[in-house]
């Protein structure tokens, strides 16, 4: 374990749960975790699963319907924008059980997010639906308001995830051994796909509104791969840490896996922003 492995009042219930989970069978020990969330814990796990079942769900419509997989409009976005919101949903719920920040602040931070996870893809797949483009479309007022409310959603995703970064690196989070920097390095790296993001959205603004809309729409394409990568760092890195914690390997073997997965997603997010570079 950590040297200063501890419990915050937010992870209190999480440590609980994973105590009783290790005496349980394996089939029952999503049941055992789910009972011991709290109430605004259980909102955003299922919140995220209701989201990821949505871009499932659009697969299954695209394989029906048809049409171009790339491009601003696509069931692609619905595709990806389900799954990816709500696996991140999903990971940040839990990550930050691990953080030393109170209870209140973390229970408000999380529905925020929940709820403006929502609202990014409710819509991305209304716009879907209407077969026009989510993203910088302002051919109508309607168009205009739904893109101006992703855009404002996006500064709201930036700013709680900020915080919980902060609190990553103000205080040493608790956990298993290698908890503290799988949830540093992953929460840095999903700094950098904010960051990108916010890039993409500034840049294709620029574009459309001096009369450049495909250009706008085309910008986008290099930065999305750094950006896709470096979003799920917060959650690969921790669950690289908690398997090894369910294994009965020596402290050292399992740091040196986790400074290799650290160390083989930092380069995987640097290869993605030299490309985005030379490509731009």
């Amino acid at each position: 374990m950590d040297h200063h492995e501890t419990r915050t009042p937010a992870g209190t219930a999480s440590a609980r749960s994973a105590g009783a989970a290790t005496s349980l069978r394996p089939g029952s020990r999503t049941s055992a975790l789910w009972h011991a969330a709290r109430p605004c814990e259980r909102l955003c796990y299922a919140t995220g699963a209701v989201l990821a079942l949505s871009g499932l769900a659009h697969l299954v419509v695209f394989a029906l319907d048809g049409g171009p997989w790339d491009g601003p409009v696509s069931w692609r976005k619905p595709v990806t924008f389900g799954l990816s919101f709500g696996l991140t949903l999903i990971a940040v719920t839990w990550v930050t059980s691990y953080l030393r920040i109170g209870a209140r602040a973390r229970a408000v931070l999380l529905v925020v997010f929940a709820a403006d996870c929502v609202v990014e893809v409710a819509g991305i797949t209304l716009q879907a639906w209407r077969h026009v483009p989510s993203h910088l479309n302002t051919e109508t007022p309607f168009d205009t308001m739904v893109a101006m409310t992703l855009a404002v959603g996006g500064g709201v995703l930036v700013v709680v995830l900020s915080v919980f970064a902060a609190a990553a690196f103000r205080h040493r989070p608790g956990g298993p051994l290698g908890m503290a920097l799988a949830l540093r390095s992953g929460f840095a790296i999903l700094i950098v796909a904010l960051l990108s993001g916010a890039a993409m959205i500034a840049r294709g603004v620029v574009l459309s509104r001096t009369g450049h809309q495909q250009a706008a729409y085309d910008s986008t394409a290099p930065l999305k791969p750094l950006h896709g990568v470096s979003l799920h760092a917060v959650l690969v890195l921790p669950a690289v840490v908690w398997l090894l914690s369910r294994t009965s390997w020596s402290d050292a073997a399992k740091q040196r896996i986790i400074y290799v997965a650290v160390g083989g997603y930092t380069a995987a997010v640097l290869g993605a922003g030299v490309w985005a570079t030379l490509t731009r």
